[in-house]
């Protein structure tokens, strides 16, 4: 085994561990899921102090709530469409509050470019799920593109943690919208061969009516 492999063995050890405790203890998904939040809020509010690295900190914490919340709901047998939904509304305010944090810190020491580049991310952020959903609509799934909520949580708190925030917004900027156009061609294509294969379907369809 290598050593990365060995890292990821020992995290997921610990990970099934805490479900484990939570599953016994009772606790409600939904509730791990809310707590997430309420850390995420915490988080923001370093942000907005400017004490990234804590603030870095505080989102690796809230990361194991949304790492555990669906786990947990598994163990206890309670996944519900409801928790599914609640996970990914929550999931945006969580991201938002995050970026919020950032538009007051860069608005508290008078850096406009940095608040308009923080509101590129944020739309990005909520763009990059909007597309999924809305496409889903259409064709059976949308799920290409890097930049997930997963990589953007990691690349925030990189940026925290290493007082290196600038640059990591202008990968979010630039990679979470470039997601969203990719989001955009990917369903029209898919969008196209439904629709293609539904003209083919329908004249077959007329000829067997006409031959009974």
């Amino acid at each position: 085994m290598s050593w990365t492999g060995g890292i990821g063995w020992a995290c997921n050890k610990v990970i099934r561990l805490i479900v484990r405790g939570l599953a016994l203890s009772k606790i409600h998904p939904n509730v791990l899921t809310f707590l997430g939040l309420v850390i995420n809020v915490a988080a923001a509010v370093l942000l907005a102090s400017g004490q990234f690295r804590w603030a870095g900190v505080v989102i690796i914490g809230a990361g194991l709530f949304d790492m555990v919340d669906g786990r947990v709901a598994r163990e206890t047998n309670r996944v519900t469409r409801f928790g599914g939904f609640f996970d990914s509304v929550l999931d945006r305010y969580s991201d938002l509050a995050l970026l919020m944090g950032l538009l007051v810190w860069y608005g508290s020491i008078n850096r406009p470019f940095y608040v308009v580049l923080t509101a590129l991310v944020m739309a990005a952020s909520v763009m990059i799920s909007y597309a999924r959903a809305r496409a889903e609509n259409s064709i059976p799934k949308c799920k290409v593109g890097f930049m997930e909520r997963p990589e953007r949580v990691v690349l925030l708190i990189i940026g925290a943690l290493f007082d290196r925030m600038a640059p990591v917004l202008w990968v979010i900027a630039v990679l979470g919208n470039l997601t969203v156009v990719h989001r955009m061609v990917f369903t029209f294509q898919e969008a196209k061969l439904l629709e293609e294969a539904q003209l083919r379907v329908a004249p077959a369809a007329r000829t067997a009516e006409h031959g009974r």
